[in-house]
């Protein structure tokens, strides 16, 4: 583990939140702050936390002596002063008299400490810094502490390695009670560094930010050293099929197993993880429980393990997702069912899908209501893999007992770190928008995400994914890549296009085919890859065409770009006939004179001169007077997405142009 202190980066830290009236204190505490929340074999999304002491004013210009620790929902790796809310100390130092204080109590005597009031939560384990003496306190969750105590001789390890410069500390649930016993175990060790948190994480201290964080830089690598002597595990691998099913075909399947309410997947390999997830023991060690307590919360307290998935027998390997996803819910109702209500307090059941899956031979997948949550699920996935690999080539690695696991993942004040904000209504759903880079296109991404979607625009340059629709190559990889980063696909909007012009009667065949195989082949190619992932899932989806009112109402020399339009406009309904019966829907919408890349200035100003119109005028020469935009195109996109039982249908969007208005 490196010390990545710099005298240099500590000065600018103190100038820099200077000039923003911030003493150095705070200053260095984020400075350091964020050197222990950018490593992540210490600090992963939100876990850990540290504290200042030092000397504040309040309103009536009164010097306190506060307590600045970090706030609920901000993360090391990126705080800022703000994530440091203030704590008067000479109101919460006197709970430590106390024999016992409740949950709620504690939040509350926390929350009228604060200096100002619209600060954030201090961190559950704000007490514990407040008690301590010292003024500056780091605590995070590296993974050789984690690996070197969670053995079933952990003690006697922690022991043997810190001797006299760390404290054990036995494993309490983050709260009072664990602030109460660090403060008992501290006083009696007035010489130590840092304690031990048995199955749980490490603390050091010291009366600077540079000494308290070298002393956690240094008490970590002697875990490390001693892990070193021992090596990793080596797991004895199963055996794997010859060949095995892509990831990309793999994905979808998983996915939908996980039922109608969609999920994200985020998929991680190496050779680590591999080595891992293809043991022979992967069923004792995997199932063995969390690295630290509070990664329950994100990952549930097991992963879902299954069979590696065999090239051509991809619906076995189906049937055998749904049985072990089965077994899985029934496991953890029974868990439930044990553990609830020991506290003389019933809870409400979670859901009983994983937050984990391991396949064998392909990876690992986090599993989450959104892209972020799939990764922090498969970030801390990895984690485990490395904390278990080296506490097993130490020993074996042994999580804390179940009745302890519940308390965490059913505990108030860590469900409140997930939020209970109500989801959008396109949340959970992934969506393809091909011509993403153009105005129509980058309109309809935006609306999409902003009604809770991930998106994926797709195009020749400029966009997320590169793709061109003309060229099936192009297309199978681009969807391949979407289920490879995401799982699979909900949502198409095929918009990808270009105006091509000429008298029908006299224009090259070589055009017109060139206009066919963009504006009519390149619908078909992406809404074939759409329709086979979302079959594979089994839980329905959006096919959205940009078919335009060239579809309906022919333009003078515009054949060579009405008539694939035409046909795609009758491909959306066949798809709506074809494949509504998978629960797809397939619908279109009819757009005119958008300033987008289908309708240059150049075609502009030359219709408008045609009309004798300024090239205003002209954009606004419809029923209502008004210019429709390419928001307002988008804005079809999402209604037609939202539009749960409507397929086969057409939404004109320009204005009002009774020619083009469908019979």
């Amino acid at each position: 583990m490196e010390n990545l202190w710099s005298d240099d980066e500590a000065r600018a830290a103190i100038a820099r939140y200077g000039e923003d009236g911030i003493g150095e204190d705070v200053a260095l505490r984020v400075y350091t702050t964020r050197l222990l929340g950018g490593e992540p074999r210490l600090v992963q999304h939100g876990g850990g936390n540290t504290s200042v002491k030092t000397v504040m004013h309040d309103i009536a210009g009164n010097a306190c002596d506060v307590l600045c620790v970090k706030g609920s929902g901000w993360d090391m790796g990126d705080i800022e002063p703000p994530g440091l809310p203030a704590m008067r100390l000479e109101a919460v130092r006197p709970l430590l008299a106390l024999e016992t204080l409740s949950d709620e109590d504690m939040v509350n005597a926390q929350r009228l400490s604060l200096l100002d009031s619209k600060a954030p939560n201090p961190s559950v384990e704000a007490l514990l810094h407040a008690f301590l003496p010292d003024k500056f306190i780091d605590h995070t969750h590296a993974w050789p502490v984690l690996a070197l105590s969670d053995q079933p001789n952990g003690e006697e390890l922690c022991t043997e390695v810190y001797s006299s410069r760390a404290a054990l500390v036995p494993y309490i649930m983050p709260g009072f009670a664990l602030a109460k016993k660090a403060y008992e175990v501290r006083a009696a060790n007035p010489d130590i560094e840092g304690l031990i948190l048995l199955k749980h994480g490490i603390f050091s201290f010291g009366e600077t930010a540079e000494e308290a964080y070298g002393r956690m830089i240094e008490l970590v690598g002697l875990a490390e050293d001693r892990l070193a002597q021992s090596g990793r595990a080596s797991f004895v691998p199963v055996t794997l099929p010859t060949a095995l099913a892509p990831l990309e075909e793999v994905a979808p399947v998983l996915r939908g197993a996980l039922g109608a309410k969609r999920w994200l997947l985020d998929h991680r390999t190496s050779g680590a993880v591999l080595e891992y997830i293809n043991g022979e023991e992967l069923e004792r060690y995997g199932q063995a429980g969390v690295v630290t307590p509070d990664h329950v919360i994100r990952t549930k307290g097991k992963p879902l393990i299954l069979p590696a998935p065999e090239a051509g027998k991809l619906e076995a390997w189906r049937e055998a997702v749904e049985r072990t996803l089965a077994d899985f819910a029934s496991d953890y109702e029974a868990y439930f069912s044990r553990n609830n209500g020991r506290d003389g307090v019933p809870k409400t059941q979670l859901d009983t899908l994983p937050r984990v899956a391991m396949v064998r031979g392909l990876g690992l997948f986090g599993i989450g209501a959104s892209a972020g949550a799939a990764a922090i699920a498969a970030d801390l996935a990895e984690a485990t893999v490395a904390v278990v690999g080296d506490a097993e080539g130490l020993g074996r690695f042994t999580s804390i007992d179940e009745p302890d696991l519940f308390d965490i993942e059913y505990w108030s004040l860590e469900q409140a770190k997930l939020g209970k904000g109500a989801e959008k209504p396109l949340a959970r759903q992934i969506a393809a928008v091909t011509g993403g880079a153009g105005a129509i296109g980058a309109a309809a991404a935006r609306a999409l995400a902003s009604a809770g979607a991930t998106v994926v625009t797709l195009d020749l340059k400029n966009a997320d994914l590169a793709c061109d629709v003309t060229d099936q190559a192009s297309v199978d990889a681009a969807f391949a890549e979407i289920c490879r980063r995401h799982g699979g696909l909900d949502i198409l909007v095929s918009n990808a296009g270009a105006a091509w012009q000429g008298r029908i009667g006299e224009v090259d065949e070589a055009v017109l085919r060139q206009s066919f195989e963009l504006n009519f082949f390149g619908h078909q190619r992406v809404a074939q890859g759409a329709v086979k992932i979302m079959r594979a899932q089994g839980t329905g989806g959006a096919l959205l065409f940009n078919v335009s009112k060239q579809a309906v109402n022919p333009g003078r020399d515009f054949g060579p770009y009405g008539l694939p339009k035409a046909a795609t406009l009758f491909l959306s309904r066949q798809y709506a006939l074809d494949y509504g019966s998978d629960g797809i829907r397939s619908n279109a919408v009819n757009a005119d004179r958008i300033r987008s890349g289908l309708m240059t200035d150049d075609m502009i100003a030359t219709r408008a001169a045609a009309r004798g119109l300024e090239e205003d005028d002209y954009m606004a020469s419809n029923l209502l007077g008004r210019e429709v935009t390419a928001d307002d195109v988008a804005q079809a996109f999402l209604d037609l997405a939202l539009a749960e039982k409507t397929t086969g249908a057409v939404l004109t969007v320009d204005g009002g142009n009774i020619a083009a208005a469908l019979r």
